[in-house]
């Protein structure tokens, strides 16, 4: 079984959105991650005071034939169309432990997926 990291940074406003259409799409459960960051517009300042908007890190560890589905998703919901709003990216994943009480349910969807 082959599995894939997406890693989406989100406001943390629609975290839950995002999270909640990833599950939809297939994902079994997601890890968020407090973060804050900057890109390629400057943070709003209030008399020299950096106001920068909340995000969040959502990792999200799935089954390799999931992935396509789920960024779309996360895209969708996310409204990644827009600037500022969010970005998300696929890493590969050399080893898994920990997941042994899901093996048996992945298993059977990779089966249920190919008859």
């Amino acid at each position: 079984m082959k599995f894939k990291v997406v890693l989406a940074s989100v406001k943390a406003d629609i975290t839950d959105r995002v999270v909640d259409a990833a599950k939809e799409a297939g994902a079994t459960g997601a890890t968020i991650i407090p973060a804050r960051g900057t890109g390629i517009h400057e943070a709003k300042t209030f008399f020299g005071l950096s106001l920068e908007d909340q995000s969040d890190i959502i990792m999200f560890l799935i089954e390799e034939h999931v992935v396509n589905t789920i960024l779309e998703a996360i895209k969708t919901a996310g409204e990644f169309h827009k600037p500022g709003t969010g970005i998300a990216f696929v890493l590969p994943v050399e080893q898994v432990t920990g997941l042994e009480s899901q093996m048996e349910r992945f298993k059977e969807e990779v089966r249920d997926q190919y008859l």
